[in-house]
């Protein structure tokens, strides 16, 4: 071979392995493309891996914590701040540095001999590679790729399932905050009545009966109060977890209401076609496929000559009597032969694994066009309860309130009728509270199963975490 030809060979091997190159980023540029239009309102801004801009984005959330939080904000935070995402971005660079491993050729083996004898001494020297990793490269370097897309689809999907995980905590924790509020104002109320009453006893103008009821009041709305500011104080917890924060940070302002329900609710048409063109999972599964598939055709030939090796040899011989020396050059390859293992088996597994990825793609479709359709049911029903409960309920308990009012100006009802019904209007504002939570839950299920992910088990329309019922007075 000229020295020309075994140049243009290096050359073409230089460029191809030259080619692979670990992502700076880690690949967080492609997780936060996949992700933009599936955070809500939010861009995904991922966490960085260099120190300057992690500085930055710590000074960005002080700023969101410095002012009451809202949805976006947490968001935001959690995106930026969650240690399990961070976890997550970091496992991607390392599938992405082992890609690059996967696809760089070998090191070349260089074997040195000297044996000596009575009559001469010989020197040999063999570079030897293996052939096959060379052919396959181009290959090897498309499957690699297919893997690191699946792979960079999963932590997209990791990323999504966050940010719904934080709106869902962040309404949970204003709702249950304003829930709370209307417990105290219940409590504060049976705390009135149940005064009122001791003060009647002790002049002799009620009951110890009448009392004790009313003192039953007063303790339920104190257990129903320390249930709602534990459920406040877990709900807080729940999303300190999500966003990252701890100590100091943990000390920040949430907003002080839900969001409003929307004029109009999103249309059931095409949405399952939507969620089987815009689903993370569904894209992965395809993904899957696809490489599965590609790598069958490889599989009985990779099986039967994966061990293909091509080797150079240079052998010098010398007398040592004479001192004359005699130099042989030669090529040696090295080939397998199929005596036993003809790939068969690497066949049929490569054959199965084709058939349980289309099963896995087949069972993520149906999965999403069911979850799809649910959660836009538990979505439209959400709806109409919050807007039963804002329209009707609330309206009609303050419209009692106030008639109540009006009948104990003129003395025609009693001051116990008036603080039950205090109570109870205030019981039906904390109703309507949870249904506007509940809508809102119900709303990000939805969009997660239309364009991101499983949304798991569906949240219920109801949580009853702290609604009770409330006696009504005598």
């Amino acid at each position: 071979m000229s020295a020309l030809h075994r140049l243009s060979l290096l050359g073409a091997v230089a460029v191809l392995t030259g080619c692979a190159s670990v992502s700076p980023d880690g690949l967080r540029g492609e997780v936060a493309a996949l992700t933009a239009e599936r955070t809500g309102n939010v861009q995904a801004a991922l966490p960085a891996t260099d120190p300057a801009a992690r500085a930055q984005a710590q000074q960005s959330i002080n700023g969101w914590l410095a002012q009451p939080l809202t949805q976006d904000a947490a968001v935001r935070i959690a995106l930026l701040n969650n240690p399990g995402l961070q976890a997550r971005l970091a496992a991607l660079g390392v599938a992405d540095a082992e890609r690059v491993q996967a696809i760089t050729l070998p090191n070349p083996h260089l074997a040195l001999g000297r044996f000596t004898d009575s009559h001469e001494r010989e020197i040999e020297r063999t570079l030897a590679f293996s052939l096959l990793d060379l052919i396959t490269l181009p290959w090897r370097t498309a499957r690699q790729a297919e893997r690191l897309q699946i792979a960079t689809l999963q932590a997209a999907q990791e990323v999504v399932t966050l940010a719904a995980d934080t709106r869902r905590a962040w309404l949970r924790a204003v709702a249950a905050e304003q829930v709370a509020a209307a417990h105290e104002r219940m409590a504060e109320a049976a705390e009135v009545g149940a005064e009122l009453a001791r003060r009647m006893v002790r002049v002799g103008n009620w009951s110890r009966l009448q009392q004790a009821r009313e003192q039953t009041v007063l303790q339920q709305a104190s257990a129903q109060l320390a249930r709602a500011r534990l459920a406040a104080a877990t709900e807080r917890e729940q999303l300190n977890r999500r966003m990252g924060l701890w100590g100091v940070q943990a000390q920040y302002r949430l907003a002080e209401q839900l969001p409003p329900l929307p004029a109009s609710a999103l249309p059931a048409d095409g949405i399952e076609a939507t969620a089987l063109r815009e689903r993370l999972d569904v894209q992965a599964a395809r993904r899957q496929l696809d490489t599965q598939a590609t790598r069958q055709g490889w599989s009985r030939a990779g099986a039967v000559f994966g061990d293909i090796g091509l080797a150079y040899s240079r052998n010098t011989s010398t007398d040592r009597e004479t001192g004359s020396s005699d130099v042989k050059r030669g090529w040696e390859i090295d080939l397998p032969l199929p005596l036993f293992d003809w790939g068969g088996t690497a066949r049929t597994r490569a054959q199965a694994e084709v058939e349980q990825s289309a099963a896995q793609l087949q069972d993520t479709a149906v999965r999403a066009r069911s979850e799809v359709r649910a959660a836009w049911l538990a979505y439209r029903t959400a709806l109409d309860l919050a807007r039963q409960q804002q329209a009707e309920v609330v309206p009609l308990r303050q419209f009692i309130t106030q008639e109540t009012t009006l009948r104990y100006n003129g003395m025609l009802a009693s001051v116990w009728e008036l603080l039950a019904e205090a109570r109870a209007s205030t019981q039906a504002v904390a109703g309507a509270i949870e249904a506007q939570r509940d809508f809102w839950l119900a709303e990000t299920d939805l969009q997660l199963a239309l364009t991101g992910t499983s949304p798991g088990a569906l949240q219920g329309l109801t949580s009853g975490a702290v609604a009770t019922s409330t006696p009504q007075g005598h």
